[in-house]
């Protein structure tokens, strides 16, 4: 045997003669710890209808009392954008970032809490690859939750609305912007969770911590003083109200770019992933 081959061979077994993991492999004992709690897939369900009922129930509200606004009400309803305001509503929103971001705690707590994260990490000293395999299940499971989410509300509030001719299509300036914000809001707000999670490993305080700075100040800082505007601009919620809306509503005073909002979103992601990661590396379980 060669050199290399020797190196080659031992590099592949541990020091208990057992393979080592592969990332192929952490990516699929994630997938496994995801789906084995039959808790997981009714938390995604009840989100799911809730976020949905949110939107149609707005979009209900403008069908019934349709002929209550005057003409001028009812023909500037597209124009002003409202169909699109019913698609993905702000409780909706709030809804979405609060029950995803606790789907993402949860998924490291959860660990810490049943003491699973030691036999893990016995198994697979690699932290950061387990971790990494974590963020990378966590951010494609809500990925493509987000998107059947957003698409089943623009679906169907806009099926509500057509009863009344109010409806648009996703061709509609604006319409694909907010259907895609709308969907990567959940991972966004997961890998907060996760974040969160990592660093206070308790599922309580972690829930509370993602209310506070997803949720709560976006509303505590106000956007009429430069600084206050600044910093809500760099919140993951106040990125969402900025993709979500047309640029006729933007009207305030310290405005904001729609591509500022889109690198919120993507800094959010990278960072929180790299906290879960480095927080699991350098502190002890």
């Amino acid at each position: 045997m060669t050199t290399a081959q020797a190196t080659t061979a031992a590099s592949a077994r541990t020091t208990g003669g057992e393979p080592r993991a592969r990332f192929g492999d952490l990516l699929v004992a994630e997938w496994l710890k995801t789906w084995s709690l039959r808790s997981t897939s009714w938390m995604y369900a009840i989100t799911a209808l809730a976020v949905i009922a949110f939107n149609a129930g707005t979009a209900y509200d403008h069908y019934k009392y349709w002929y209550q606004y005057d003409d001028r009400g009812r023909e500037s309803f597209i124009a002003n954008g409202s169909p699109l305001m019913d698609a993905f509503t702000g409780n909706a929103a709030m809804v979405l970032v609060l029950a995803v971001a606790a789907i993402g705690a949860v998924s490291i707590t959860g660990e810490y809490g049943t003491g699973l994260i030691r036999t893990t990490f016995t198994a697979v000293p690699a932290r950061r690859s387990v971790m990494a395999a974590k963020a990378l299940v966590l951010t494609a499971v809500t990925t493509v939750f987000g998107a059947l989410v957003a698409l089943a509300s623009f679906a169907s509030t806009q099926a509500i609305l057509a009863g009344r001719d109010a409806s648009v299509s996703l061709s509609h300036p604006g319409a694909v912007r907010l259907v895609v914000a709308s969907a990567l809001l959940a991972p966004v707000a997961a890998l907060a969770g996760l974040a969160t999670g990592a660093v206070i490993r308790h599922t309580g305080g972690s829930t509370i911590g993602c209310v506070v700075v997803l949720l709560l100040l976006p509303m505590v800082l106000s956007d009429r003083r430069h600084l206050t505007a600044v910093l809500q601009h760099t919140l993951p919620f106040s990125a969402w109200e900025r993709l979500s809306v047309s640029d006729l509503h933007a009207s305030v005073l310290y405005p904001w770019t729609v591509a500022g909002a889109w690198t919120v979103y993507a800094a959010w992601a990278l960072l929180a992933g790299a906290v879960a990661v480095v927080a699991v590396h350098r502190r002890d379980q």
